[in-house]
């Protein structure tokens, strides 16, 4: 049996668990939804955890959007309804927009005597905690890095993809600042890129650890350390916590 083929199977377990299961990290939000919304919502879970079985198993690049569909059991038209872009379909990637919603909920839901760096700083060991796919360490998660690592197509994305968070948190601190969030000054592009840059190497390290073979516990436990460092260097480095502006 092939390398690919071998970790593809190890890894369906958890893409399975990570794509069904989905609903279930948000069940209180998927109550207020109306029956047609959950319909839409576990149709687009299953399309997803269906595609990155496929993908783990052989390889992005070696699978069509068809082939997802019939894994799916619906039609090519309705993948791409849901997913305009092939490269979002991979489960770690369609967590995209919850990346933005979360960021989002953390800057502006932030206490009255909370920075927005110091509500990032809380969001992001949550996450680590957690075990959510967005806080890099989990079961599993060595399957879901390597398949990215083998599709330049997925690599090109999830560098897009961190570009798009960046421009997104540019204008939360700009809003949080009082300025034009359509907008944000040099300030707050500078704030935004310095956070998400001492993040994104974070993640890095985490990816690198698990794809080693290193415990996840053991990881976990680093990475809580590893990101504790990076805010207080942070915090060093934006001493008004995000909030310049300018």
């Amino acid at each position: 049996m092939a390398k690919k083929e071998c970790a593809g199977r190890e890894g369906a377990g958890y893409a399975e668990e990570a794509g069904y299961a989905a609903g279930a990290e948000h069940a209180e939000d998927e109550v207020r939804l109306t029956l047609r919304e959950r319909k839409k919502l576990r149709t687009r879970q299953r399309i997803s955890a269906e595609a990155t079985l496929l993908f783990m198993g052989r390889g992005f690049d070696n699978v069509t959007v068809a082939e997802v569909a019939r894994a799916a059991e619906v039609s090519t038209m309705t993948v791409f309804n849901y997913f305009p872009r092939k490269e979002d379909l991979f489960l770690f990637l369609d967590r995209i927009p919850e990346g933005h919603e979360l960021i989002t909920r953390a800057v502006r839901d932030r206490g009255p005597d909370e920075t927005p760096l110091a509500a990032l700083r809380r969001m992001s060991l949550e996450l680590l905690a957690q075990r959510h796919p967005l806080g890099a360490v989990g079961e599993g998660f060595e399957h879901f890095w390597r398949t990215v690592l083998d599709s330049p197509a997925l690599r090109a994305r999830a560098r897009e993809a961190v570009e798009e968070i960046e421009h997104t948190l540019a204008g939360l601190l700009a809003e949080a600042a009082g300025e034009d969030p359509g907008r944000p000054g040099r300030g707050s592009r500078l704030a935004a890129a310095l956070i998400i840059a001492g993040l994104r190497a974070v993640h890095v390290e985490a990816a690198g650890r698990q794809l080693a073979g290193d415990p996840v516990d053991d990881v976990a436990a680093g990475q809580e350390e590893v990101l504790r460092r990076t805010f207080d260097a942070l915090e060093r480095a934006l001493p008004d916590g995000g909030l310049g502006g300018g």
